[in-house]
């Protein structure tokens, strides 16, 4: 079991090194978040399903709603391991602007392709997923926010997600089991209007979890998601996330 772990550990460790050049914790803000989130693939019959995912996100020190994030979208089965997906993203994100504080929406069109393949007892899982976004342009009309158009950016997310059972079973069906998990972001094509980089952010996860039929996993773990922000401004967010896995 350590020696499969420490091959996971080395394979998800291979999206982190392009992160390391730009890490300045001189200027880092510290935040403590909590994350809820459920993810869904329904396979229909034939190569085609549905992917769904909804998540709330808190503002440091769970005061508020941060995010509201609904991401549905269509799968088409290309093989036994591999999945493209296209879909529509809706993100309603608080924003503050002096003493205006308000709710807006993102809106994005992603497409993914997700792999997955065994390393002896553990699942690895790779995701590519292509954003455009569409990000409100924030005003103030008296004392609400308003939303002034829309400007454009566009970003690159890999993703990597490894599960070991606790039992070291292959065919894991059910029981406990650990998640280790990394996701880098970049930005892509005009980045001027984000953080004016090709770096966005990553986040690194790990996890315990209960595997309570071969279809439905319930997970609770760490998340660190470091976000590089304009010029020298940073944020380290330590969250704690909850997570549940519906698999039909």
């Amino acid at each position: 079991m350590l020696t499969t772990l420490s091959r996971l550990r080395r394979c998800l460790l291979l999206s982190l090194p392009l992160t390391g050049g730009v890490v300045n914790i001189s200027f880092a803000q510290t935040q403590f978040m909590g994350w809820g989130g459920t993810f869904q693939n329904i396979h229909f019959s034939g190569k085609t399903g549905l992917w769904f995912d909804g998540q709330v996100r808190s503002t440091d020190q769970a005061a508020h709603v941060q995010s509201l994030l609904l991401r549905p979208g269509v799968n088409f089965y290309l093989t036994k391991n591999l999945t493209a997906t296209a879909g529509y993203a809706h993100v309603h994100h608080r924003k503050s602007v002096g003493p205006v504080t308000g709710y807006l929406a993102e809106h994005r069109s992603w497409q993914q392709l997700l792999f997955s393949h065994p390393v002896h007892a553990a699942t690895v899982t790779h995701r590519l997923r292509l954003e455009q976004r569409y990000l409100p342009v924030v005003s103030v009309q008296g004392n609400a926010l308003d939303t002034d158009g829309y400007t454009y950016a566009g970003r690159l997310r890999y993703f990597t997600r490894g599960v070991l059972p606790v039992n070291g079973e292959k065919k894991f069906r059910k029981g406990y089991f650990a998640a280790l998990q990394n996701e880098l972001f970049v930005n892509m094509g005009d980045n001027s209007v984000v953080n004016g980089k090709f770096f966005d952010q990553n986040r690194a996860y790990i996890a315990l979890g209960y595997r309570a039929a071969a279809s439905f996993d319930i997970e609770v773990g760490y998340m660190n998601q470091y976000i590089s922000g304009a010029g020298d401004a940073t944020t380290n967010n330590h969250i704690l996330q909850c997570a549940t896995y519906l698999r039909l």
